[in-house]
């Protein structure tokens, strides 16, 4: 009699331990997207106007990857008892949580699903684990740190350029190292665009005083966590609201960001416990929301090499752009005609992996390297190449020593390529609102040519740092000249307040700057500017207290001298 009753604890034992199944997160992929209630004549039912209109401006059609996931598919397998998670239509997919092998199995024998993989795992049987954990880190040692212009003379007339429209604070050089002030004073703050911050949260953005005039204008779209499905993105990690500061803080005299007047979704992905492959797929389903709301710019200040689990990890050879879901998720992206910005990466400085990670090896994106205050590589900052040898990262901004808004309200630097990401995301939404009529990739392509190493790019800084006054030239259909055939820009002429100086040059070298009056006397003068290889921009900021007429504006260097005449006006 004890042996029966052992047998049958022992099966019914043996049932119970059956229906358990780990690991518990898993990615569903379907088959087709046969009887949708969706078409592709019909793109309205699934995306925004704004998200529509970006693609009629760029010529980009709707595709079959436009098309949400079947719903029936969706219920189908929600109907066995699973918690969904998030869904990506790019992938034709779901996420799900069990631990239920029956649901599992169910799942699996479904005549429209394809396959259905762990996107979080346990060890396999046999493994030995004698390989050190890596994370890849957000940041690094916190330190404490206290329109388009045409040189013809009736278009510029019609401009205002204003002076010094901002008080940026201690934010001050990360703005104007990369000349954006500039676009700035034309009035360009990033009003009317959309940009999508893709973080871990966004921890106590909803009472920080730097943020108040956010949320004052309601420039906060709204928010989404694709790790928690229905969270709190304010009550999570702060990396988010530090990124988003960098942008979107507009506190005079203290930090005024990038984009201050540009609107914002705030979206989780990346769960800051963990490190799995399901944040690449929460990456992607962010970013699909994103486009369907119309966003015109993606900062993602995250990245992914190793994962918690060695086994899980990507290599190198997996850097071509083609192969990790986030990467490719990322290249979709710009495919629909946004712009990402994506973060090299901190794992430079002799790290095992001192590579960029996915998604910064996405084609068709901007991957941003960090530089210090001073313009100099930052020895944290993931390198490249992708693994099939293209150039990465795109640009590099200060992302050493950047000033952030940390949780508590205090101002102060940080480090790392996720702050020098926003930075660059912000500047772009500026230059992009300049000129809405241009793709993505002619915007993209501007800031390339404007940066310092466009004739000579590296795997540190990629196509070095961008100049947002010579990306406006540009776009304006002006070139930039060289300094070397003994020419330059300047302009606004005629010219009221502020006089930009442009060119570029092969060489580094001191310049200087001279404004003479008719009668030959000397009226300004701007003494052993450092000239820099590639790209060249001086503003000269006290031409007001000239008096009305006609001046000769000289630059010196290399033991020739140049001129050009302006005309100051009232």
């Amino acid at each position: 009699m004890k042996h029966s009753i052992l047998v049958i604890f022992v099966v019914i034992f043996g049932l119970q331990a059956s229906a358990q199944l780990a690991p518990h997160k898993y990615l569903v992929k379907f088959t087709d997207r046969h009887n949708s209630p969706y078409s592709i004549s019909n793109p309205s039912a699934f995306l925004s106007a704004k998200a529509i209109a970006r693609r009629n401006n760029q010529g980009i059609t709707i595709k079959n990857n436009d098309l949400p996931v079947n719903p029936a598919y969706i219920d189908s397998v929600v109907s066995t008892g699973v918690t969904l998670l998030c869904i990506s239509k790019w992938f034709n997919s779901v996420t799900i949580y069990t631990t239920d092998s029956i649901a599992y199995a169910k799942i699996r024998s479904f005549p429209f699903v394809l396959s259905v993989d762990s996107v979080t795992r346990m060890m396999p049987e046999g493994y030995k684990n004698n390989i050190p954990e890596k994370k890849m880190t957000y940041e690094v040692n916190l330190t404490s740190k206290a329109g388009n212009l045409l040189e013809n003379p009736a278009s510029v007339n019609e401009m205002k350029i204003n002076s010094n429209t901002y008080n940026y604070g201690l934010a001050a050089n990360q703005v104007t190292m990369i000349n954006l002030d500039y676009l700035h004073n034309l009035g360009f703050s990033g009003q009317g665009m959309t940009i999508a911050v893709i973080d871990a949260g966004f921890n106590n953005a909803d009472t920080i005083h730097e943020f108040d005039s956010l949320w004052i204008n309601n420039q906060i779209l709204g928010t989404k966590d694709f790790v928690n499905p229905g969270g709190n993105v304010f009550t999570q990690m702060e990396h988010g609201m530090e990124v988003l500061s960098i942008m979107g803080a507009n506190t005079s005299g203290v930090i005024v960001g990038t984009a201050p007047k540009a609107n914002y979704w705030l979206l989780r992905s990346e769960d800051a416990n963990s490190e799995n492959i399901i944040e690449e797929y929460n990456w992607a389903s962010a970013a699909e929301f994103a486009d369907s709301v119309g966003a015109d710019v993606i900062n993602s200040s995250l990245g992914y090499t190793t994962f918690d689990k060695p086994w899980m990890g990507h290599t190198y050879a997996d850097m071509n752009g083609r192969t990790c879901p986030g990467s490719i998720a990322a290249t979709i992206a710009a495919e629909k005609g946004m712009i990402v910005c994506n973060a090299a990466g901190n794992s430079g400085g002799g790290t095992a992996w001192h590579n960029i990670g996915a998604p910064a090896d996405a084609d068709s994106i901007l991957t941003t390297g960090s530089v210090n205050d001073i313009g100099n590589y930052s020895n944290f900052s993931s390198i490249g190449p992708t693994s099939d040898g293209r150039i990465k990262p795109t640009v590099a901004t200060e992302g050493e020593g950047t000033v952030v808004v940390h949780t508590n309200g205090a101002v102060s630097g940080g480090n790392g390529t996720s702050f020098a990401t926003p930075v660059l995301t912000g500047a772009t939404a500026c230059l992009w609102q300049a000129f809405p009529t241009m793709t993505n990739m002619q915007i993209i392509e501007a800031i390339k040519q404007s940066a310092s190493q466009y004739t000579h790019p590296d795997t540190l800084e990629g196509w070095g740092i961008p100049n947002f006054a010579a990306a406006n030239l540009i776009l304006s259909g002006i070139k930039v000249f060289n300094l070397d055939d003994n020419s330059f820009n300047v302009f606004p002429n005629p010219v009221t307040n502020i006089l930009y100086v442009i060119f570029y040059s092969s060489d580094t070298e001191y310049v200087d700057i001279d404004i003479f009056d008719i009668a030959g006397k000397k009226v300004l003068s701007k003494p052993k500017l450092h000239k820099n290889e590639g790209c060249n921009y001086f503003a000269l900021d006290n031409i007001s207290a000239l008096s009305k007429g006609v001046y000769i504006l000289r630059i010196t260097t290399n033991g020739k001298k140049l001129t050009r005449k302006i005309m100051k006006v009232e």
